[in-house]
C-alpha cells in the first residue's frame, strides 16, 4: 500500500483500502492487518483507519468480529448490493433469471471454451458423479454449483460469470432442496459434449433438459 497525505484522511484511506480489497490483496475470508499496521502503512492515524474500516463494513466489503479482528467478506460492492437485492425479491424471480443465464452460458461456452475449460469441466463432472454415488449431498451441491460456474467462466464473459457467482448460493439451495432426486447426470454429460464439440444448439438443448428436470 502507498502512504497517503495528511489532507486525504478518512476518504483517502477508504479509497486505498477499497482498491487493495478489489485487487485481491486479502482473500475473501482473510483477516486484514490491525489498525496500527494499516495506519503505519497508509501514513494516517488509527482513528482515520477505524473510520475507513467502519465505512467499508457498512458497504459489505468487511466484517468485524468482536475480539478477533476484521475480515474481508466481499471484493465487489456492486455484487454486495445485488446480493442484498436478492434477499428481497421473490424466489421465482431468482429462478427465472438463473435459468436464463444457464441457457445463455451454455450457448456461448460452446463457441468460446478453451482446452483448459474442458479439462476443468471433465474433472468436475467426475467429482460430481462420485459425490452422487456416495450419497454426499453437501459435496454434490458444491460440485454441481462449481460445474455451472465453470460453464459460465468458459464463456470468457466476465460480466456473465460475475452474475452467476452472485446467484450461486441460490443455485446451491435449490440443489440441496432436491436431495439429488433429479441429478440429470446424462444431461450434464450431454452439455459437456456439446461444449466440447462447439455446438451451441446442442448445448442449448442440454441446458434446457437440466433446467426442466
Amino acid at each position: 500500500m502507498k502512504s497517503i497525505g495528511r489532507k486525504s484522511l478518512v476518504d483517502a484511506a477508504i479509497t486505498e483500502l477499497r482498491e487493495e480489497i478489489a485487487a485481491g490483496r486479502w482473500e475473501v475470508g482473510e483477516k486484514i492487518p490491525s489498525e496500527s499496521r494499516l495506519a503505519e502503512a497508509l501514513g494516517v492515524s488509527r482513528l482515520s483507519v477505524r473510520e475507513a474500516v467502519r465505512a467499508l463494513v457498512h458497504t459489505g466489503l468487511l466484517t468485524t468480529r468482536q475480539g478477533d479482528g476484521t475480515y474481508v467478506t466481499a471484493t465487489d460492492e456492486a455484487a454486495v448490493a445485488f446480493r442484498r437485492k436478492l434477499e428481497s425479491v421473490a424466489e421465482r424471480d431468482v429462478e427465472e433469471v438463473r435459468r436464463g443465464l444457464d441457457l445463455v452460458a451454455a450457448r456461448i461456452a460452446a463457441t468460446r471454451r478453451t482446452e483448459q475449460d474442458l479439462t476443468t469441466l471433465q474433472d468436475i463432472l467426475m467429482r460430481r458423479q462420485e459425490a452422487f454415488d456416495n450419497g454426499e449431498l453437501e459435496k454434490f451441491a458444491d460440485v454441481d454449483v462449481e460445474f455451472h460456474l465453470s460453464v459460465a467462466r468458459a464463456t470468457q464473459n466476465e460480466l456473465l460469470h460475475s452474475l452467476y457467482v452472485t446467484l450461486s448460493e441460490a443455485l446451491r439451495e435449490t440443489v440441496l432442496a432436491d436431495h439429488m432426486e433429479h441429478s440429470t447426470t446424462d444431461a450434464h454429460h450431454a452439455l459437456l459434449r456439446a461444449i466440447e464439440a462447439g455446438d451451441p444448439a446442442a448445448a442449448d438443448a442440454a441446458a434446457l433438459t437440466i433446467i426442466e428436470a
